[in-house]
């Protein structure tokens, strides 16, 4: 059953300053709870929801692809699960992830910078006194402070930039990051092929055994980072980089013990062309990153899922909502807007309409990943959408 709290709008005459529900300026809104009060399902989504019992049967359904069928199910049930939970209880839990993951995210970012400044010094150690183009790689890649010094700063100014010259809080500053990892390995593509090019005779390099145990340390340490992130990467688009930074690391690290190995050991080509992989895997995963990063910031669409349950949720939220005439959810940066048209009763007051609109856009704004909603109240769906220009 759906209870509403109703109002009573304010009496005839100019209300006094403070004299309670007469002050619509200090009226009490009423909240999310009282409008979402009861358990609402008119698709009558909650018979849709596959039992584990069932689940369990076609998962041993193996000649016939139970397990994925059975994942799939699994899935639909848990976004059935997230439609059918109220508003409130959505932000309510988003909040609390939020508030739960403050602390590793902080950690992450800030071990991470200290972490590749200290790998930092052993790497160009490795470097330096063993002269390895693909060690030289390996360093570049995984211990570049000045980008890593990049991230940590807009981590820290994305929490204190200034409401009025930043509204939406700096959220977007991190996106920066991986447009500067690609260009610095065009500088040892260019030294390989010099390398290829002026290398006369077929000597061997001298193995450098300290330089292998450092790279080696350094790759050990990277690993924990990687596992570390990896576990916290979907709280956080600065984690989410930080996790794909170290995952480059391993490789380029691991790859560049391999090839520096073999050109002391082997052949003299393989050092050069271990740095020469090593520089064209990084551009081409960094390049992959930066174009993620500027969807993200020319406004790509959120997946169907997330608009279908921002949809549901505005259908659903009070039994006054006639209709929901538009609704768009779109990156602005690492996080969503949204933009919300809703149909009221013509012959709704404004401040009961306000207050609908008002507590729906305080519910959406504090879904996870979402930074910014705006709710537009209509009276009727005949007109053309807003924010369209005709040209």
């Amino acid at each position: 059953m759906t209870t509403t709290t109703e109002i009573a709008p304010p009496r005839s005459g100019p209300p006094s300053l403070g004299e309670g529900p007469d002050d619509l300026e200090l009226m009490n809104i009423p909240s999310v709870l009282s409008r979402e009060a009861g358990e609402k399902d008119p698709l009558l989504l909650r018979g849709k929801v596959i039992s584990d019992a069932h689940l369990d049967e076609i998962r041993q359904r193996k000649k016939r692809g139970g397990g994925k069928l059975a994942d799939f199910y699994e899935e639909q049930n848990s976004r059935i699960n997230d439609l059918l939970k109220p508003l409130t209880t959505l932000s309510q839990e988003a909040e609390q992830d939020a508030a739960d993951n403050a602390l590793k995210v902080k950690l992450a970012v800030n071990i991470s910078f200290a972490g590749n400044i200290v790998l930092a010094v052993v790497q160009l150690y490795a470097a330096i006194s063993s002269g390895s183009l693909a060690l030289f790689a390996s360093c570049v890649d995984a211990v570049d402070p000045f980008a890593n010094l990049i991230l940590w700063a807009a981590h820290r100014a994305s929490d204190r930039a200034e409401e009025k010259k930043w509204p939406v809080r700096g959220s977007r500053f991190e996106t920066i990051y991986g447009s500067i990892m690609g260009g610095v390995n065009v500088i040892l593509i260019v030294m390989s092929i010099q390398e290829f090019v002026t290398h006369k005779g077929d000597d061997l390099q001298k193995f450098h055994l300290p330089s292998i145990i450092s790279v080696a340390v350094a790759f050990a340490v990277k690993f924990s980072l990687f596992l570390y992130c990896m576990a916290i990467r979907k709280s956080s688009s600065q984690v989410q980089v930080l996790w794909e930074d170290h995952r480059n690391d391993l490789l380029t690290n691991g790859f560049g013990i391999l090839t520096s190995a073999g050109g002391s050991k082997l052949a003299w080509w393989i050092d050069p062309m271990g740095a020469t992989i090593i520089a064209i895997c990084i551009i081409a995963v960094w390049s992959r990153t930066v174009y993620e990063q500027f969807t993200f910031l020319a406004g790509i669409a959120a997946p169907p899922e997330f608009i279908n349950l921002v949809t549901y949720k505005a259908l659903t939220f009070s039994e006054h909502i006639v209709s929901v005439d538009t609704v768009r959810v779109y990156h602005s940066g690492p996080q969503y807007f949204v933009e919300i048209d809703i149909v009221l009763p013509p012959e709704m007051l404004l401040w009961k309409a306000h207050d609908i609109a008002q507590d729906l856009q305080d519910g959406i704004e504090k879904l996870k990943q979402v930074d910014r909603c705006f709710v537009h109240v209509d009276h009727e769906v005949d007109h053309k959408p807003e924010h369209r220009k005709n040209v």
